[in-house]
């Protein structure tokens, strides 16, 4: 398994343990529940989809027969995914104390978020584009029979 496939999923736990605590302090405390938008953010960002990009770079590569267009590229895409999530919990964690001054985190981390998540798509459509040398060895394939 790549490193970065492990931290994309070990991020996803780490994010689904933070989200699920945060929803137990909201059912303890429902005065909590002004930290919704954080809590889904956790949960819905922080744990499938950071899940999803994990699994993903890994079986794309396997399933299309073709390697991963770029092996740097997750990294950058992890940090910048990671960090603009954690400013976007802050900001929605500061937002019903401090107002519009919470606007810069959120508007901030959700540029990196956007940012990480074209790396993503750049990437994997990349790596699923079909190569001249694999489409031709396809040519040259009987098709199955089909009975």
């Amino acid at each position: 398994m790549e490193w970065f496939v492990r931290r994309f999923i070990r991020a996803s736990l780490v994010w689904l343990a933070l989200g699920i605590t945060l929803g137990l302090c909201m059912a303890a405390h429902p005065q909590w529940i002004i930290y919704r938008p954080a809590h889904v953010h956790m949960n819905l960002i922080g744990f499938v989809t950071m899940m999803i990009f994990g699994v993903a770079y890994h079986v794309v590569p396997r399933f299309t027969g073709n390697p991963l267009s770029s092996r740097t590229l997750p990294g950058y895409h992890w940090w910048i995914s990671n960090l603009g999530l954690a400013a976007m919990v802050t900001g929605f964690a500061l937002q019903p104390h401090a107002g519009t001054h919470a606007a810069g985190f959120l508007v901030g981390g959700g540029l990196l978020e956007t940012i990480g998540a074209y790396l993503f798509v750049y990437n994997i459509w990349r790596t699923t584009a079909v190569r001249p040398a694999v489409a031709a060895s396809a040519a040259h394939r009987p098709l199955p029979a089909h009975p």
